[in-house]
């Protein structure tokens, strides 16, 4: 689900990339309004937990989960910023696609690179919504990023041990 503008190419990506991720099907839902009311001043950024209480007002059936996508900075109040944040109990997740692109941190652009890290971090935050930990397999999608560098190091993959908790859990 949208969370005020994003790109409908980048959604189409990330859907089938999903599809292919989760062996599920996949859907758009209709955006929600831009995220104003998340917004700190002071920061300049965006509070990552105020979008996802609202992400948790949107009704979900057994099994489903939903992924809120920002193309906004994100925060946590304990960290300078997040690539994405999820509520492991309501099922709900959201990721930021604005560090995610090259030009954020001075580089030229690399559509290839941006998919990949979209893809990487929308696979992580759907996996807390199964209740998977972060992993100490540097590889394995569950690890934690710190850094950009830390997401393009991990695989797109789930790790044996995570993939085995995930299909248990339901995914």
């Amino acid at each position: 689900m949208p969370v005020g503008n994003v790109d409908d190419g980048v959604l189409t990506n990330l859907e089938e990339d999903l599809v292919f991720a989760f062996e599920t099907e996949v859907s758009i839902d209709p955006p929600l309004e831009h995220p104003d009311y998340a917004y700190d001043r002071r920061r300049k950024q965006y509070h990552s937990t105020v979008i996802l209480t609202r992400l948790q007002k949107a009704p979900l059936e057994e099994g489903e989960r939903l992924l809120g996508i920002v193309d906004l900075d994100l925060y946590i109040p304990k960290l300078n910023f997040v690539f994405g944040e999820a509520d492991i109990v309501q099922r709900v997740a959201v990721i930021s696609l604005c560090r995610l692109r090259e030009d954020y941190w001075g580089l030229p652009p690399d559509e290839r690179l941006f998919g990949l890290r979209t893809l990487k971090e929308a696979v992580h935050e759907l996996g807390h919504t199964y209740a998977l930990e972060h992993c100490p397999e540097p590889r394995c999608i569950m690890h934690f990023s710190n850094s950009i560098e830390d997401t393009d190091e991990k695989g797109p993959l789930f790790c044996e041990d995570c993939y085995r908790l995930l299909k248990e859990r339901g995914g």
